[in-house]
């Protein structure tokens, strides 16, 4: 397989949310597919002061060659102001999986 492709982590402040988003950008090819893992607890640094919060993580599979245009896209659908957007490069998979991701988000 010669695309490479992606693993995208990004949290939502809910499930719902999560759902509309990974909803839209699978629909738009800039995703082959999401997984929503709601009920994650998070503990982080915002403007000098801790803070925890119960959010919902999503993992997005795509093409590297749809990595700028999926992050602009997240960012521009994303409520945060600075939404986490963490890209993973997959070393090895299911041949057929990683030739349908490449697939199913070619634009």
């Amino acid at each position: 397989m010669s695309q490479e492709i992606l693993l995208a982590l990004s949290t939502f402040p809910d499930a719902e949310t999560a759902r509309k988003i990974s909803n839209q950008l699978v629909t738009e090819k800039f995703a082959a597919c999401a997984n929503i893992l709601p009920g994650v607890e998070s503990v982080y640094r915002w403007k000098e002061k801790i803070e925890t919060g119960n959010e919902t993580l999503v993992f997005f599979k795509l093409s590297e060659d749809r990595q700028a245009a999926f992050q602009e896209r997240l960012r521009l659908l994303h409520p945060y102001e600075v939404p986490e957007i963490i890209f993973v490069s997959v070393a090895n998979g299911l041949p057929d999986y990683l030739r349908w991701v490449a697939e199913s988000c070619a634009s």
